[in-house]
């Protein structure tokens, strides 16, 4: 079955929408563009001639774009604050929707768009593409096996100082909504526990060329006494982390750290006498499926995958809703001061 999509937003970030599905021979077989949707139809016009296509309905307006295609997709791609009304839009014009992060600017939209996605009987997913990277997949398995015993700890490290211009140098909460949920949604994924509570400080740094919180320290706390812990900057200049962030995994028997690229490094106790006891190393194997460690390509694939089968996809708004709720956690606790449950 081919799927005839429209996208909805077509700044910057819709281009590695477009590219994903073109390099991706199961995608381009899978998927059609049939419609653009921008505020500025200009730059919809612009976008369908830098991709080819030619023949894509463009407008302004969502709902007229759907009823000209009868789309079956919509690939929303707007900011936040547009969110919600894109998406109870194409769901209610019978739209499956495959939307960027976060999933909502509020629990409470967050909650209505899952009802709604249930009562359309449609299926709404979130773009977490960082969770679909080799890197955390190794992660996550690794952990699966037991090689250091039970998890006790996730500890990532994020620092750069990204020049973006545009719309985030103007956000509150910049790096917490708009870049550490990817870090936050790994972890949860890698942990495979329930986020319950988070402390959170949160501070513009001198010489922050953005408007607003481009700095974070949290610690959350996860189910089974699983302590996660974040540290991130947005305007950290000099040497920089990866994008992916560096992470250190603690376990009842040993420690895994990934630098966020290509290095892994794993060792358990080892037998030596005395205040250290040394350590051992352990093979980290490589991700089990191949097909889920393409980013933007495998969380498309599998939102499509989910609407043939009827199963619901990795990062469903059901399930994707505790990561909004986590970053939305961390907010409340740094406007408070305060450890903020997680009820999500």
């Amino acid at each position: 079955m081919k799927f005839s999509a429209i996208l909805c937003g077509c700044g910057a970030m819709s281009k590695g929408w477009l590219r994903a599905i073109a390099s991706t021979p199961e995608l381009a077989d899978a998927i059609t563009i049939v419609g653009l949707v921008d505020l500025n139809r200009e730059t919809a016009a612009n976008l369908a001639e830098e991709f080819g296509l030619e023949g894509a309905v463009i407008g302004v307006d969502l709902s007229e774009v759907i009823a000209a295609t009868k789309a079956d997709l919509v690939f929303d791609i707007v900011i936040p604050a547009a969110r919600f009304g894109v998406v109870s839009t194409a769901l209610k014009a019978g739209c499956h929707v495959l939307s960027e992060k976060p999933m909502a600017t509020s629990l409470a939209e967050g909650a209505a768009l899952i009802d709604l996605a249930a009562e359309a009987g449609r299926v709404h997913a979130v773009v977490q593409n960082r969770r679909f990277i080799s890197g955390v997949r190794r992660m996550r398995r690794f952990i699966e096996s037991g090689a250091i015993g039970e998890l006790t700890g996730i500890h990532c490290d994020f620092f750069l100082g990204p020049h973006f211009g545009g719309f985030r140098e103007e956000m509150d909460n910049v790096l917490l909504l708009d870049m550490a949920i990817h870090t936050f949604d790994a972890a949860r994924f890698v942990a495979d526990k329930r986020p319950l509570a988070v402390y959170c400080v949160e501070k513009n740094p001198v010489g922050s060329w953005y408007r607003h919180g481009a700095s974070a320290n949290a610690i959350f706390e996860f189910s089974d006494d699983v302590v996660f812990t974040y540290r991130g900057s947005w305007c950290a200049e000099g040497r920089r982390t990866s994008w992916e962030s560096t992470w250190r995994i603690t376990g009842s028997r040993g420690m895994l750290t990934w630098d966020g690229e290509e290095a892994f490094e794993a060792a358990v106790a080892g037998g030596e006498q005395g205040l250290l006891h040394g350590s051992s190393p352990v093979d980290v194997p490589g991700p089990a499926h191949d097909e889920e460690t393409h980013g933007h390509a495998s969380v498309i694939a599998s939102f499509i995958e989910a609407i043939r089968s009827g199963k619901r996809p990795e990062t469903d708004g059901s399930d994707n809703i505790r990561s909004l709720a986590m970053v939305l956690g961390a907010i409340e606790s740094a406007k408070t001061g305060k450890r903020v449950e997680i009820s999500a």
